[in-house]
């Protein structure tokens, strides 16, 4: 089983959550899941997040369920007595990152400047929330701190919604980010789960920045590829021949011989092809190896599903 750096990362947004009563617990992991994200950061700022962390874990053993607002020693042990599988902190606290560590739970301290980033590194970590994200400069002081620090990973907390969530997780340090516009006060208190499924369900696609890249039509010769260009090429421009296609635009590709799909391919665009095959995964979708490249850090570039939708294939792109 993955680590959870990589279950975090494979998800890509974090809820965080303030609970006013344990009997909100149950339909609002309900609803999180119907939306895609199997995942809440409880916070220790109610006395109903204990309990709602144990109501959690008992009913949906499959989601990760963490405790967040942590901010001291007694706090951290409760909430690891109740099931939390990670814990996270507004700041840094050097006790609270022994403690976990020593109980085998990954923690996430806040630190938005290179002080508090050197003594993470200093205890071990590799994981670091930072917060609050926006008030502390946002994705420009994160490019400047990742830059002296690229072993470090970022959940940034703080500021993100849908208007700025692009912007944060396209970035390769960052695991995931933190947010509550989809499980707001009023939704919980109000009862509204269907909302907070369709907003987590919002949240999901644009983690994932999914997006038509190209179509691809299959032809089986080169004259037949250079007849089908030449005729694209008339209402798209430019024309562009490479060594197995011929693009009539950037949005319609033309194969020189046979390629995968019925009907031809489809390229669709994300983030970071990882995260998205780990999505997909949910939907019985997987990666044919063989088509899978690579850039020169390892980073997955391109990949095919192995099943079509409505007789296209599907083909993987990574965004730049």
């Amino acid at each position: 089983m993955p680590d959870m750096n990589q279950r975090i990362r494979n998800i890509g947004i974090v809820p965080v959550i303030k609970l006013d009563s344990v009997d909100q617990a149950k339909p609002l992991a309900q609803a999180l899941i119907a939306g895609g994200l199997p995942v809440a950061e409880v916070t220790f700022r109610t006395a109903a997040a204990e309990g709602s962390i144990r109501i959690m874990r008992t009913e949906f053993p499959t989601m990760l369920v963490g405790a967040g607002t942590i901010t001291n020693v007694e706090s951290a042990g409760k909430a690891i007595a109740a099931g939390a599988q990670f814990v996270v902190s507004p700041g840094y606290s050097e006790e609270v990152v022994s403690f976990c560590q020593a109980k085998g739970i990954p923690v996430y301290p806040g630190v938005n400047n290179p002080s508090q980033i050197q003594q993470a590194i200093n205890q071990g970590l590799d994981v670091v929330k930072f917060f609050p994200a926006e008030a502390s400069g946002g994705i420009d002081m994160l490019d400047a701190l990742s830059a002296p620090f690229p072993s470090l990973k970022f959940m940034p907390t703080g500021g993100i919604g849908m208007n700025n969530l692009g912007s944060y997780i396209r970035k390769p340090y960052i695991i995931a980010c933190g947010g509550s516009w989809m499980v707001k006060a009023e939704l919980i208190t109000q009862g509204k789960w269907d909302e907070i499924s369709r907003l987590s369900r919002e949240a999901v696609n644009a983690v994932h920045g999914f997006s038509f890249a190209h179509l691809g039509v299959s032809e089986d010769s080169v004259g037949e590829c250079m007849a089908t260009s030449t005729e694209f090429g008339r209402l798209l421009q430019p024309v562009s021949e490479g060594n197995s296609s011929v693009f009539a635009s950037d949005f319609i590709e033309i194969t020189k011989s046979t390629s995968r799909g019925k009907k031809g391919h489809i390229g669709i665009r994300t983030w970071d092809i990882e995260r998205a095959l780990a999505y997909l995964a949910g939907f019985g979708y997987q990666p044919v190896v063989e088509t899978i490249k690579r850039d020169v850090k390892g980073v997955m570039t391109v990949v095919y599903l192995d099943k079509e939708i409505g007789g296209f294939a599907i083909h993987l792109i990574r965004s730049k």
